[in-house]
């Protein structure tokens, strides 16, 4: 199994032949994954290089980090693996976030305080 490089501030134009030329210069691409937008389909600026072997990696990154393509200076470093992120639908960060969202409120008074209302 090859070594993945993390590519960023790629240019929104940046395609996927475009990278894996760059770095086929620096030895033998594996796959190169353009991440985009699922809603718009648009590049999202950073891309996945996998090298064949962790040498031509190393190689890569000291020959592309900070390298200019199509007028930007590239970020290339080796990705890290992604952390364990909850769900959307997942409540706790809902409930750490606004930690009274869910708790009924007294329905005396409006807006949840208890201070009645005017003639009770």
């Amino acid at each position: 199994m090859g070594t993945k490089l993390y590519v960023g501030n790629l240019s929104y134009e940046t395609t996927e032949p475009v990278i894996q030329e760059l770095f086929s210069q620096t030895g033998t691409v594996s796959e190169v994954v353009l991440i985009r937008d699922p809603a718009t389909g648009r590049s999202r600026g950073f891309a996945f290089v996998t090298m064949s072997s962790a040498e031509e990696a190393q190689t890569a990154i000291s020959v592309n980090n900070g390298k200019d393509l199509e007028g930007r200076p590239l970020v290339v470093n080796e990705a890290k693996p992604r952390e364990n992120r909850p769900s959307q639908g997942d409540s706790s960060i809902r409930d750490r976030r606004r930690p009274d969202a869910w708790r009924p409120h007294d329905r005396k008074g409006s807006r949840g305080n208890s201070r009645p209302r005017r003639g009770e």
